[in-house]
C-alpha cells in the first residue's frame, strides 16, 4: 500500500472533524443570536410561563423566591431554553447538513420530512402542555390544598416543574416519527405494531406516571395523546411503506 493511500483515511477523517466543528460552531452562534434578546426579555418571558399558575392562586398571591440569587438565575436559565427552542429548526439543520451526505437518496427522501415533523410535533407537545395541561394540573393542585396550608410556589422549583413537563410532552410527541422510523428501518412491521396496540396502551400509561406529577389528570392529558399520536404513526407509516415501496418498483423497472 502507497504512503498516499495510507493518508487518505486520516485526512478524511480530519475533513469529517472540521466540518462537525464548523457546524457545532455554527449552532452555537445560532442559540447565542437567540439567546440575547430572550436575556434581555427574561423576566417578561418569566412572567408569561407562570401565568397558568398565578391565573389559579387567590387574589393578590404571586410567586416567591426562596433564595436571593433566584429573582436573577431563574428567568435566565428559562431565556437559555427559550433561545435553545428558537434556534432549534436551525440547529437541527445543521445536524442534518453533516449526516445528509452520508445518506442515499431514497433516505433522503424520507428523512427529510421525520426531520420536519420531529420539529414540529416537539412544539405542539410544548404548547400542549402549556396552554391545556397546565392549567388543568395547576387548578388540581390548588383545589386539593389542605385549609389550613397556604400554596407559596418557589420560582426555581416551578421553572424545574414547568421544564420537566415541556420535555416530557416534547418527546411524547415525537411517538409518530419513533413508530414510522421502526417500520423504515424493518425494526417492527405494521402487523406487529397493531397487534401491540393494548400493551402499547398500558405502556403509555406506565410512563406517563412516570414523566408526570403524581395526578390522575396530568398522567391521562399524556398517555391519552401518546396513544392517539401511536394510531397516527401507524397511518403515516402505512403511506410511507406504500410510497417506498412505489418507488422501489419504479427504479427497479428504470434499471
Amino acid at each position: 500500500m502507497s504512503e498516499d493511500d495510507e493518508s487518505l483515511p486520516e485526512g478524511t477523517l480530519i475533513s469529517h472533524l472540521l466540518e462537525l466543528r464548523a457546524r457545532l460552531l455554527r449552532a452555537f452562534i445560532a442559540v447565542l443570536i437567540a439567546f440575547l434578546p430572550c436575556a434581555y426579555y427574561s423576566n417578561q418571558i418569566f412572567d408569561f410561563l407562570s401565568k397558568p399558575l398565578v391565573a389559579k392562586l387567590p387574589p393578590g398571591q404571586k410567586l416567591i423566591a426562596t433564595t436571593v440569587t433566584a429573582t436573577f438565575t431563574a428567568p435566565l436559565k428559562l431565556a437559555f431554553v427559550a433561545g435553545l427552542l428558537l434556534a432549534m429548526p436551525y440547529v437541527l439543520y445543521q445536524v442534518w447538513a453533516f449526516v445528509a451526505p452520508g445518506l442515499y437518496r431514497r433516505e433522503k427522501r424520507f428523512a427529510v420530512p421525520l426531520l420536519v415533523s420531529s420539529i414540529v410535533l416537539f412544539y405542539l407537545g410544548v404548547a400542549f402542555s402549556y396552554f391545556l395541561v397546565f392549567p388543568l394540573v395547576f387548578r388540581f393542585f390548588i383545589a386539593t390544598t389542605p385549609h389550613n396550608v397556604q400554596l407559596m410556589a418557589d420560582i426555581s422549583n416551578y421553572l424545574q416543574f414547568a421544564l420537566t413537563l415541556f420535555v416530557a410532552f416534547g418527546v411524547a410527541f415525537e411517538t409518530p416519527v419513533a413508530v414510522v422510523l421502526l417500520v423504515l428501518t424493518n425494526l417492527l412491521t405494521l402487523e406487529k405494531l397493531r397487534s401491540m396496540r393494548g400493551y402499547v396502551l398500558i405502556i403509555v400509561f406506565i410512563i406517563a406516571a412516570i414523566l408526570t406529577p403524581p395526578d390522575v389528570l396530568s398522567q391521562t392529558a399524556m398517555a391519552v395523546p401518546m396513544y392517539l399520536l401511536y394510531e397516527g404513526g401507524i397511518l403515516f407509516a402505512a403511506v410511507l411503506s406504500r410510497s417506498r415501496a412505489a418507488a422501489e418498483a419504479h427504479e427497479q423497472e428504470s434499471a
